[in-house]
This record gives C-alpha cells, sequence and structure tokens, in this order.
C-alpha cells in the first residue's frame, strides 16, 4: 500500500528531479508538523530565554538592561542557598523513600496477596485525586498541630508543657510529602507486579526456596529497577514541591529552595533578579536529576518478564498473617482518607478550631457551610478554576494529540516535536511561575493578572502528562486505516478528524480528566501569577490557612473536594467502558 504521507503529491512524468524532491518534503504532514513545532518553540522557550536573561541582567536607573552575575552572588552571600539546597535534598531524600515504602508495600499487599480490604487501596487512591494538595496538608496540621487533638491529648494525660509532636519540622514535613505521593507510588508499583510473569518464582518453588528466599531474590531483584527509578521520580518532584514547604516549612522556619523563591517575589519591591537566579539553580539540579532518571530507566527492558503467553501472577498465601498485612492496608486508607476527612468535618463544623471536647460539642454550627455557600467571591472562585482547568486540559490534549500522530506516522521532524513537549518536565511548578511572570513583564500583552497568564502557565506545564496518554493510545492504532482514507481522497488532515480522533478519544478524555483534575488541586503557579480577579480555589484555600480561618477553610475544601471525588468516580464509571485509566492504559 502506498505511502500515507506521498499519496496526495504522487509525481508526474517528465517534472524535473527538484522539483520532485521538493515536493516529496512538503507534504501536508511534513507542513503541519513545522507550523505545529513553530507553535510549540513560541510556547516552551520564551519563559526559559526571559527567566535565564533576568538571572544574568541589572536595570540601570535608565532602564537599560547590562550583564550582571549579582544575582547569583547575593543568594550565595546573602541567602545562603547551600542551608537552602541541602535541606530540599533532605526533604526530596526522606518524602522518596517514605513515599515508596509505604506505597510499595501496599501495593505487594494487594497485588500479590490474599489479604482483605485490597478494594480499600483502590479507593483511597480516587478519593486522593479529587482532594486540593493545600487541603490535605491543612487537615494534617489539625491532626498534630500544637491545637490538634494528638498533641491536646497528650498533655492532658502526661501534663508535659511540649507537644509531643512538632508539626513545623523537617520530619513532619517529610512525613506529609511521603504520605501525599504514596497513591501515585502506589498506583505505578501496582501495575509493576499486576504484570508480573510467575513462572521465574514458579521455578524458585519448585527448587526448594521458600516464600522469603523467593520475594527476596527473585521479586525484589526484577522490581529494583522500576522501584529504584520510581524513588528517583519523587526524590525530582519532592525537591521541586511547593505546598508542604510553604504551609509547613516557612512557619517552621525550614527554609527551602522553592519557598526562597516565592519570599522573594513576596518581598516589597519583588527581588526578580534573586527569584530568576533561584530559579536558574534549582532548574539546573532538576535537569540533571531528569538525565540520571532517563539513563536508570533507558535499559529497563532488560528486566522484562512479560512475554505472549497469557499470565496470571501468583497470590502469596499469608496465612494468619494475612489479617496483619489487611490491618496494614486498613491503615493506609485511615491515614490517607478517612482521617484528613474527619478532621475537616469537625474543623468545619466549629467557629474556631480546638480539639474535640464536651465544651467543644456544645459550639458546633453550619454557619461556615452558609457563609461559603453564600459568599459571591467563591463562586468567582470556582468559576475562574473551572475555566483555567477546562481551557488547559484541551488545549493540553489538542497539542498532544497532534505530536503524538506526527510521532506515530514517523513524520518530518516529530522526534524534535516530542522533544519540545516533554522539555518542561524540568521545569518545577515555582520555576515555570517565575519564567512565565518574567515573559509577561517583558512582552507587552494584556494578560497579566488574568486568568490567561494562569492557563498558559498549565498548558506548558501539562504536556508532557497529556503526550504520555496521546502517545499511549495512537500506539494502538494502525495507520492502515488512514490510508484507506486517502485513497478514497481524503487529505491527511480530513483523517485525522475523521479517522484519528474519534479512536483516539477514550486515551484523550483519560488525558483531559487528568490534567483537568491537576490544574483544580496545584498552588504553586496560580499563587505566583494571579492577580485580585483571578484566584483559584487553591490559592483561595492557601490565603484561609495562612489567615488562620481554618473551619471557614475545612468548609470550603470538603466542598470543593467531593464535587471534584464525583467528577474522579464519574470518570472511572466511564473509563472502565472504554477500558482506560487516569494514570495509564
Amino acid at each position: 500500500m502506498m505511502s500515507v504521507d506521498t499519496f496526495p503529491y504522487a509525481e508526474a512524468a517528465g517534472q524535473p528531479l527538484w522539483l520532485r524532491r521538493c515536493k516529496a518534503l512538503l507534504t501536508t504532514r511534513t507542513v503541519f508538523a513545522a507550523v505545529l513545532g513553530l507553535l510549540l518553540v513560541v510556547l516552551v522557550f520564551p519563559p526559559l530565554v526571559f527567566l535565564l536573561q533576568g538571572s544574568v541582567t541589572v536595570a540601570s536607573p535608565s532602564g537599560e538592561l547590562s550583564f550582571s552575575l549579582e544575582s547569583f552572588r547575593g543568594i550565595v552571600t546573602e541567602r545562603g542557598i547551600l542551608r537552602s539546597m541541602s535541606n530540599s535534598f533532605v526533604f526530596a531524600v526522606g518524602s522518596a523513600l517514605l513515599a515508596v515504602a509505604f506505597g510499595g508495600v501496599v501495593a505487594w499487599i494487594t497485588e500479590r496477596t490474599n489479604a482483605p480490604f485490597a478494594r480499600l487501596a483502590y479507593i483511597t487512591t480516587v478519593t486522593s485525586l479529587g482532594t486540593p494538595y493545600i487541603l490535605y496538608i491543612s487537615a494534617w496540621l489539625m491532626l498534630i498541630g500544637r491545637s490538634g487533638p494528638l498533641n491536646v491529648y497528650y498533655r492532658e494525660l502526661t501534663g508535659a508543657a511540649s507537644p509531643l509532636v512538632n508539626a513545623y519540622s523537617m520530619p513532619s514535613m517529610v512525613f506529609i510529602e511521603g504520605l501525599l505521593w504514596s497513591p501515585m507510588v502506589f498506583l505505578l508499583i501496582s501495575a509493576t507486579l499486576r504484570n508480573f510473569n510467575p513462572e521465574l518464582e514458579e521455578a524458585a518453588r519448585m527448587c526448594g526456596a521458600n516464600g522469603r528466599q523467593i520475594f527476596r531474590r527473585i521479586t525484589l531483584k526484577l522490581s529494583m529497577p522500576a522501584v529504584l527509578a520510581l524513588i528517583m521520580l519523587v526524590f525530582i518532584r519532592s525537591l521541586e514541591a511547593f505546598e508542604v514547604p510553604a504551609v509547613v516549612g516557612i512557619p517552621g522556619q525550614i527554609r527551602m529552595l522553592t519557598t526562597d523563591i516565592y519570599e522573594t517575589l513576596q518581598a516589597i519591591p519583588p527581588d526578580l533578579g534573586s527569584a530568576s537566579a533561584l530559579s536558574a539553580c534549582l532548574l539546573a539540579i532538576v535537569a540533571i536529576l531528569l538525565y540520571v532518571y532517563g539513563r536508570m530507566t533507558r535499559n529497563a527492558e532488560q528486566y522484562a518478564t512479560v512475554t505472549g503467553k497469557n499470565f496470571k501472577p501468583n497470590k502469596v498465601d499469608l496465612g494468619r498473617w494475612r489479617y496483619l498485612a489487611g490491618a496494614v492496608v486498613l491503615g493506609n486508607f485511615t491515614m490517607l482518607s478517612v482521617l484528613p476527612v474527619v478532621v475537616l468535618i469537625w474543623a468545619s463544623l466549629l467557629p474556631f478550631y480546638q480539639a474535640p471536647s464536651p465544651t467543644a460539642f456544645t459550639l458546633l454550627t453550619l454557619n461556615n457551610y452558609v457563609n461559603v455557600l453564600k459568599s459571591s467571591h467563591y463562586v468567582e472562585l470556582i468559576g475562574n478554576t473551572l475555566v483555567i482547568a477546562a481551557v488547559s486540559a484541551t488545549v493540553v490534549m489538542l497539542l498532544t494529540s497532534l505530536v503524538a500522530w506526527l510521532r506515530a506516522r514517523k513524520a518530518a521532524g516529530s522526534v524534535f516535536l516530542d522533544s519540545l513537549a516533554t522539555m518542561p518536565l524540568a521545569f518545577p511548578g515555582v520555576i515555570l511561575g517565575v519564567a512565565v511572570m518574567q515573559l509577561f513583564l517583558n512582552v507587552p500583552v494584556g494578560v497579566y493578572g488574568t486568568i490567561w497568564i494562569i492557563v498558559w502557565a498549565f498548558v506548558i506545564n501539562t504536556l508532557p502528562y497529556g503526550i504520555r496518554y496521546s502517545y499511549a493510545g495512537m500506539l494502538q492504532l494502525h495507520k492502515e486505516l488512514e490510508e484507506a482514507a486517502l485513497m478514497a481522497g481524503a487529505r491527511p488532515l480530513i483523517g485525522f478528524g475523521r479517522i484519528v480522533l474519534p479512536l483516539l478519544s477514550p486515551s484523550l478524555f483519560a488525558g483531559w480528566v487528568f490534567i483537568f483534575l491537576l490544574a483544580t488541586r496545584v498552588l504553586s503557579l496560580p499563587v505566583l501569577l494571579s492577580g485580585p480577579s483571578s484566584q483559584t480555589m487553591a490559592v483561595a484555600m492557601f490565603d484561609l490557612m495562612s489567615n488562620g480561618q481554618t473551619p471557614e477553610l475545612a468548609a470550603l475544601g470538603l466542598l470543593w473536594s467531593a464535587s471534584m471525588t464525583a467528577i474522579v468516580v464519574a470518570f472511572h464509571f466511564v473509563a472502565r467502558k472504554s477500558g482506560v485509566g487516569i494514570h495509564g492504559h
């Protein structure tokens, strides 16, 4: 069958060779790839250019820019970047190890043993997708804070003056961040264990190996590349995290790289030079770590155990220990879903937050819910958040579906397009916020302080996720369908719109919902880019937390999380019909 690219441009007899070669190059798909590449370059590169420019330039009184390393010198001598860097690395290492240990154990129990309550692990993951990061962090601070039940009851029972747990400490930060990442770790390790071929374990068992030896020498070793890569991934994401360092670290005076960037922008006047220099340093660190991560996953196929045979992984019979394993799963559900929701419900019914007591029960009221539901301000926030999330998700999935189509069909320049779309992985949210801020402070376009600058940032930030979903779906579609359309006279773009897009819609829908939910939860971008009339729900919750309005935050957060969880459940129902999931295919 003839080529998809050259069919509309069949060579005419007698044309010069140079003309035939030009027509072969200028196919519809090649021209379209060039236009799409230009669009991605305009989208991705300008923020990076202006960020780097802002880090190495200084403005004279007349407004002229000149090259200077003063900003880098200042962050080393005045701001003590080494202290922030060491804290960030300790935080990232601890969070990664805790998340992988906790999520990995629950994944193994759920996928490979006969322990009860396995379904609760998946319910925990679904509910976590609808909960904003800032709300989850706030719930844990209510639990372990000085006025929380843990410390209040400890002081009452022991008579101690000091609290049992210091909520604003590095261990607390590691604990909360590790819990935040454990649902994602659970999903990824579950997929690895679910696709594990049991033949190797059965062979070891026939040779006399017991369950512990099989786990240590077979299961664990074959899973180790995926586990190490996952540790590196969570380490990178924790290093660039903003929510926990901002909500827990700043009150606890624990300096981190991301919060240093934020605080330089909150100064009066904002120190954009120092913020850009700090961002450039963190960007370089993340880029190096992502390169290491890429090297770690490059040769992962040598550990593959999945073949063309149909198989079902064996379940380990834990005997009487199965109830202990089930208790671990139940504890995971309690820590990640039950405790945060219970403390938020309790806080939302109080005029001011306090631990449960007979006196506190007499103060219960629904006034916080009434205030939230009657507030026009919150209605505006809901509108802003939904528009930002929906537009960002739609634009990303449209762009990445085109990139994935060109990449899967090996169009000229498609590898470059794929690289452009995945490049934002190296941009931590707070750095991207600074970069986009620098861009629109220098480019005379009237979007600064509006929701559209936040949309721009989210589109850049979520392009890699869109590529993951779109490309995975494209690999399942054979090009013969498009070739048949071309033979019937359809242009490539018509074939894409009428054939590829409808068949790709389940994957696009999965990616759209994931990006939509992500845009409603993330704080690091809108907290830097929003104006008085363009705030999102995450920013509003951050402001309520910072101002000590805990009961109103709890009421607002519960109503919002219930709405987002309903969306996740609806998606899960649709996804089961189409065979896709939020975190993969």
